[in-house]
């Protein structure tokens, strides 16, 4: 007898419709998957067998064939082993095809039976429906990251013989209409600290608003207990609320990589990723035998802060070049080549020397010249020529700490900050409506030359800083971007020459040998 169930296979964040067709023939007692299968849907054979037994059910001694449709993309994972078990079930006559059509399922089996919780469940949710699945089985802990699907009905439950008995139509699973409702699924997280918990490093505060005001990669150089990591940690407080496509893409990726947590839904936040430095490149970037998101994936519309940034592995740093770059990361096997996004606001944070106190008017430095040019080799020019702004930062005087000393930058709270920055994005997302871009710090050279526009005087300050500092083309452009979005946060529709000024104190380290 013949029988099909319907799941979907992940590639990436995509998910496609993946027919499960059981055959059930006469022949010695044999159970073979086809379809491109990976090792753990193969092993689901066994897993299967034993579940229906263990649930109840008698497992046919015949020779079972399942094919996994279309067959020339491979599968992977074991949420196929409930589609291929409801299948085996049919195949035996026990369920109705008319109503398994209407269905999808995804689950992993335990030996008794029980319907584990998988990982992807989001993305594979989005893509069944896509291809016009309205009704999905699943297991219990799963559901509340699916239910921000609003026309998809969802059918979370615990045990195989619940889902035969809801197909036989002896005992219906509950529909999930959510705990409180669908709104549930979204999920609030606490503020970071607010920046005006921060005494003095008012440059520092300005140079972190701009960089949110358009996603610009910012580094941060200091002595120890300057404020560097502080500082880091309270920007997400002034970045603005993503957007609803923003939060489901953020979500899938988490989705996919496990990081969910049970009865968690939509994440509504920014992430924010502080790796610490002992992390691989493949746990950076991603990838594995079976490629899963890296950190700057999960970073993904957020911030990856580095901290301590020349404590990183060499082949860490450079494998952000490119993704940095082009904001996504590409993953090469055999079988397939995976692209995740990575559009993500790099903070990195580091010392000027080993010791840490070069420049430090309080404190002596103990390095010496060779130790602090194998310190700083660590970063690689095209890495550092990546980042937008580089900012020296040192200690606040004691007068700023006290509060005797205060200022209207001082007293603004990262609410007011934010607000700021949510208009100069809102003006940059106008601008680019007609791009592919949503921020300045995204523009390409084309596009510099036709919405960057300089007058003279403004040229002449370039041409000046291009030649003293002999910056790169790269560092030229990162330069004029900042200005526009300097600009921005003034609402100036023209680049001015105090926009460049300001944009050129953010390139510390073009303006000296980094190496020297």
């Amino acid at each position: 007898m013949y029988a099909q169930t319907f799941t979907g296979s992940l590639q990436g964040l995509q998910a496609e419709l993946v027919t499960v067709e059981t055959d059930l023939s006469p022949g010695l007692p044999s159970f073979t998957v086809v379809g491109l299968p990976d090792v753990s849907v193969r092993e689901a054979r066994e897993r299967i067998r034993t579940a229906i037994t263990n649930s109840g059910y008698q497992f046919p001694a015949k020779r079972i064939t399942v094919n996994l449709s279309p067959g020339n993309s491979r599968k992977e994972g074991t949420h196929f082993d409930l589609p291929i078990a409801v299948g085996v079930m049919a195949a035996m006559g026990d369920l109705k095809m008319e109503e398994l059509r209407n269905y999808a399922f995804i689950g992993e089996l335990s030996l008794d039976g029980r319907i584990n919780q998988v990982h992807g469940a989001l993305p594979l949710a989005i893509g069944l429906h896509n291809r016009g699945v309205r009704k999905l089985i699943l297991p219990f802990g799963n559901e509340e990251e699916v239910s921000i699907l609003e026309d998809m009905e969802i059918y979370p439950t615990n045990h195989l013989h619940e889902v035969i008995d809801h197909l036989a139509g002896n005992r219906m699973i509950k529909k999930y209409e959510g705990r409180h409702g669908r709104s549930s699924a979204f999920v609030q997280k606490e503020r970071p600290g607010d920046f005006a918990d921060v005494a003095g490093q008012e440059e520092a505060k300005r140079a972190l608003q701009i960089a949110a005001a358009a996603a610009h990669n910012i580094l941060l150089i200091g002595p120890p207990g300057v404020g560097k990591t502080m500082m880091a940690h309270r920007v997400p407080g002034i970045l603005p609320t993503m957007t609803y496509k923003e939060q489901l893409e953020v979500t899938k990726i988490y989705s996919i990589a496990g990081e969910l947590s049970e009865n968690k839904g939509m994440i509504k936040e920014r992430p924010f990723r502080a790796p610490h430095h002992t992390i691989s490149p493949v746990a950076m970037i991603g990838g594995g035998g079976k490629p899963r998101p890296g950190e700057i994936s999960l970073a993904h519309y957020g911030v990856l802060f580095l901290d301590e940034l020349p404590e990183f592995k060499r082949r860490v740093l450079e494998v952000l070049r490119q993704p940095l770059e082009d904001e996504r990361i590409t993953i090469s096997r055999a079988y397939a080549t995976i692209t995740y996004p990575a559009k993500v606001m790099l903070i990195a944070a580091m010392n000027p020397c080993p010791c840490g106190h070069l420049g430090d008017p309080a404190h002596k430095c103990t390095c010496n010249d060779d130790q602090i040019y194998r310190y700083r080799s660590k970063i690689s020019g095209p890495l550092m020529d990546r980042i937008d702004m580089h900012v020296e930062i040192m200690p606040s005087p004691y007068s700023q700490l006290t509060g005797e000393v205060n200022t209207t930058v001082f007293a603004r709270t990262s609410k007011e900050m934010r607000q700021e920055v949510e208009k100069a994005r809102h003006i940059q997302i106008q601008r680019y409506k007609e791009e592919m871009i949503s921020y300045n710090s995204q523009l390409m050279s084309h596009q510099i030359r036709k919405y960057c526009s300089l007058d003279q005087e403004t040229k002449g300050l370039l041409k000046l800083a291009y030649e003293k500092y002999n910056l790169s083309v790269r560092a030229h452009h990162k330069i004029i971007k900042l200005a526009r979005t300097i600009g921005d946060l003034e609402g100036k529709d023209q680049i001015s020459v105090k926009h460049v000024a300001e944009a050129l104190r953010y390139r510390r380290l073009d303006k000296a040998d980094w190496k020297e």
